[in-house]
């Protein structure tokens, strides 16, 4: 059974951090002394984001964690390869490839996780602390007591853990955790925006891609909800969780966006740069554009940039 692999320490020292006890060939890992993160969390940078552990840890047969009292920082685990579970609030859930644990710090929610016997994950992952950290989950649509996300481009995530580990491998200094610090920002924010990316499939992206297409045209929504087979009240929760605005508003940013590239890159008539974005009255294109820029076409144009 999976149960047997967790060891049960529940203290905050290095054994909390490994899941066997000789380790894993290859691995990789860091364990910031805890006096050092006391001080962290008191500078102006790092008390809002600070990396207190971080690793790799490649088929790591017999890897597991059971923490009965939660744990006291929030918990990445990215899984690159192999598969493993998660169980919180009494449910299990496998996690495979290209999938990442995080188990919000601080909750008090016991919690165990660990690798599957027939196939081991192999994984990134890192411990973090700070005041940014609960409204970066918030962002990032993680809610307590933990989540199992699947994601669009694992790539990136792993990259910023290598970056973590690499960095607090060579400098346990200030400089160190607020170059980690920064990493581990990063580490979210691509959580957050990687759970916002459709994929190529996906309603979403067809909707995107077909508005993209039609930068000199109107769309009706009723008319692309249609065409995508979902219903409207759908369509718009997808634009919603997508881009935070309707589909016309959408693509009224497309629009704005030719426009500005528009007015960089060619002598066109402002008449006719109107026509190129669909908004063949001058009059009103000048006043969407004043709208969402602050300041006419003309005034645009005319501002140095760069």
């Amino acid at each position: 059974m999976a149960d047997k692999m967790i060891y049960m320490d529940d203290s905050v020292n290095p054994k909390d951090f490994i899941g066997s006890p000789a380790g894993f060939a290859d691995q990789r890992l860091v364990v910031v002394p805890r006096p050092v993160i006391v001080e962290a969390l008191d500078r102006p940078l790092t008390r809002r984001m600070v990396v207190t552990d971080a690793g790799y840890f490649p088929r790591a047969a017999g890897h597991g964690r059971n923490r009965r009292r939660g744990a006291g920082g929030t918990v990445v685990i990215v899984c690159v390869a192999g598969s493993g579970w998660i169980e919180t609030g009494g449910m299990r859930t496998e996690v495979g490839p290209a999938h990442v644990v995080v188990l919000p710090g601080g909750t008090g929610v016991p919690h165990s996780y660990g690798a599957s016997e027939a196939d081991p994950w192999t994984i990134w992952w890192c411990h973090l602390r700070g005041t940014d950290v609960p409204e970066l989950l918030e962002v990032a649509g993680v809610k307590a007591p933990g989540s199992v996300v699947p994601l669009a481009s694992v790539d990136r995530l792993a990259a910023s853990l290598d970056e973590i580990v690499s960095t607090l491998e060579n400098d346990q200094g200030p400089t160190g955790l607020i170059e980690s610090s920064g990493a581990a920002w990063r580490l979210l924010t691509q959580l957050a925006t990687d759970r916002r990316i459709p994929a190529p499939d996906e309603p979403m992206e067809r909707a995107l891609t077909y508005l993209r297409s039609r930068i000199e045209g109107t769309v009706r929504v009723p008319d692309l909800a249609a065409m995508l087979g979902v219903s409207t009240t759908r369509l718009g929760r997808l634009f919603r969780d997508s881009t935070g605005g309707g589909v016309v508003a959408h693509h009224l940013v497309l629009k704005m966006a030719h426009a500005r590239h528009l007015l960089d890159t060619t002598e066109l008539s402002i008449a006719e740069v109107g026509r190129r974005v669909g908004m063949t009255d001058q009059f009103y294109f000048s006043r969407q554009f004043s709208r969402t820029h602050g300041m006419s076409p003309t005034s645009y144009r005319a501002e140095r940039k760069g």
